[in-house]
């Protein structure tokens, strides 16, 4: 048994290592980029459970955030390899007809974490609550600021494109503050005047710090800062520590990786949502090699429109009503 990995940059798919696996029980994984933590452990993840399988496996990547054309690629070279499957962490939904096009040849389609809009475009998605993600560091930042009525939000997001993951976090978290969101399936619908703006992060630390420099520029007396995910969260951190205002905001976030919640304890981050990157990525494969063996699909859980992989609050400040771990517990459950 083979193990291919797989980059793609710009359009074209680049080799890494020489190999091809046998169409027969192939299982392909492609993220959204192979460098942020969340997606290196998605490929651990995906690699030991093909290997546990017995399935050959091939991963790929996009060079960023929002990248789709290199994904393109990737679905279609996984499709011209016969892959029993493909899991992936869709940059945005104009991938769907490259996937609905592997349904259509017969190969399971999972999305991790990101499901796209088109229902047909995957046969399940894997993923964290997104919503429940943000909703709870919402609750968290509500109950730890008290009065709220005062509040300043900065919210960075990963761009405009409204992806479902970013759509997700960002209304949970403004319904979870208290704040009226008239259409949770786009950003920017709120109203309220204590949301100064949303920017683009890009979902790394040089975005993060780029837009919460320009969410300062339009107000300077920011005290709650949403972050998309920890490297946001980072670049956020330095823009305030670099305005010397990094003690006036609460600052939170989604991932769980073990560098956010080293912020959490050093107080960096007031809290975050944890999330599963590996386990996603190993169900998803052992989905795969159901359908594989006996063209079983997987189903929800919960409930839900999608598979829950589960969500905890870290956080060492604890608020009344919101059910949390400690970094400590934190430590123990973090990746990356």
């Amino acid at each position: 048994m083979k193990f291919t990995t797989k980059a793609l940059l710009g359009a074209a798919a680049i080799a890494l290592m020489a190999g091809s696996a046998s169409a027969a029980d192939l299982a392909c994984l492609i993220t959204k980029n192979n460098t942020n933590p969340f997606f290196v452990k998605m490929k651990e993840g995906a690699e030991a459970a093909a290997k546990a399988a017995g399935m050959d496996f091939q991963a790929y990547a996009g060079e960023k955030d929002g990248d789709a054309a290199p994904q393109i690629t990737a679905i279609e070279n996984c499709v011209a390899a016969g892959a029993k499957g493909i899991l992936i962490t869709p940059s945005n939904d104009s991938v769907g007809p490259a996937l609905k096009d592997a349904r259509a040849a017969g190969i399971l389609v999972i999305a991790l974490d990101t499901a796209l809009a088109d229902a047909e475009a995957q046969d399940m998605t894997f993923a964290t609550d997104n919503f429940q993600a943000g909703l709870l560091i919402g609750q968290w930042a509500a109950a730890t600021m008290g009065d709220t009525s005062k509040a300043k939000i900065a919210m960075l997001d990963i761009n405009k494109d409204n992806i479902s993951v970013d759509v997700q976090r960002d209304t949970g978290f403004l319904k979870g503050f208290g704040i009226e969101v008239p259409d949770l399936s786009v950003m920017g619908s709120e109203t309220d005047p204590r949301v100064i703006g949303h920017e683009s992060s890009d979902a790394n630390p040089e975005g993060g710090l780029r837009a919460m420099e320009t969410l300062l520029a339009k107000d300077p007396d920011i005290n709650v800062v949403y972050t998309i995910n920890e490297p946001a969260a980072e670049g956020a951190y330095q823009a305030l520590k670099n305005a010397g205002k990094e003690g006036q905001a609460i600052i939170v976030s989604v991932d769980g990786g073990c560098p956010g919640v080293a912020s959490v304890k050093s107080g960096v981050i007031g809290a975050t949502s944890q999330q599963y990157p590996l386990l996603m990525a190993s169900k998803g494969v052992e989905a795969i090699a159901a359908f594989a063996k006996d063209g079983t699909k997987p189903s929800a859980t919960d409930g839900l429109t999608f598979f829950n992989t589960g969500v905890n609050l870290v956080t060492d400040k604890p608020a009344a009503g919101v059910e949390s771990i400690d970094s400590t517990k934190g430590t123990e459950l973090c990746w990356g």
